[in-house]
């Protein structure tokens, strides 16, 4: 059964014509994960860690820490947008539920970086790292994958969210937006139909 990011969904779902072709011609056929060409890997990974052991705002400069050149201006804008969103805020960790979304013969795996509480609330984040403008429809997959994958999973109360780090902004989820289990289906379908051909 072939496995998809969430992240992976969300670029075909945003794009249309040709280029969504395209888009799942590059899924199937790139190379497996590896750590070492997950260009964010190691913001996503220094955050979780700062919360995780509890460490200051001040420790995310860390990340930034014997980078490589080309990651030095993506990776600045990152850690100031979080710094900024992070602002005064009293964050504790606790560990974010992990899900899946299956449709057919593909797996869609919904990984939240982040369980932190503040404000008296418990957040189940995503980080949205890219540098492409986050749109309400993507936004909206999201959330409605998030909700399907790991409400069942997730305390009563807990917010699903998305966070844009470079634009240092929030996006909590207002629960499933109108028809999603049938808008996620039909897109998986699209993806399944044309997989055996590419």
């Amino acid at each position: 059964m072939p496995s998809l990011s969430l992240t992976d969904l969300v670029d075909v779902f945003s794009k249309a014509g040709t280029p969504r072709v395209t888009k799942v011609r590059e899924i199937k056929n790139r190379e497996a994960y590896s750590p070492a060409t997950d260009y964010y890997r190691r913001f996503r990974e220094g955050v979780v860690e700062v919360h995780s052991l509890g460490r200051s705002k001040d420790s995310l400069g860390e990340i930034l820490q014997a980078l490589p050149a080309h990651k030095v201006e993506n990776y600045s804008e990152m850690v100031e947008g979080y710094r900024k969103w992070w602002g005064r805020k009293e964050i504790t960790w606790f560990n974010p539920p992990r899900g899946n979304y299956s449709y057919h013969n593909f797996t869609i795996s919904v990984n939240p970086e982040l369980g932190v509480e503040f404000d008296g609330r418990r957040h189940v984040i995503k980080l949205y790292t890219k540098a492409d403008t986050l749109t309400k429809n993507r936004v909206d997959l999201v959330h409605s994958i998030m909700e399907l994958s790991l409400s069942a999973l997730s305390l009563e109360g807990d917010r699903l969210c998305v966070l844009d780090v470079r634009n240092s902004k929030l996006f909590v989820s207002n629960g499933l937006m109108d028809n999603a289990q049938a808008i996620i289906d039909a897109e998986l379908a699209y993806i399944e139909a044309l997989w055996p051909s590419l």
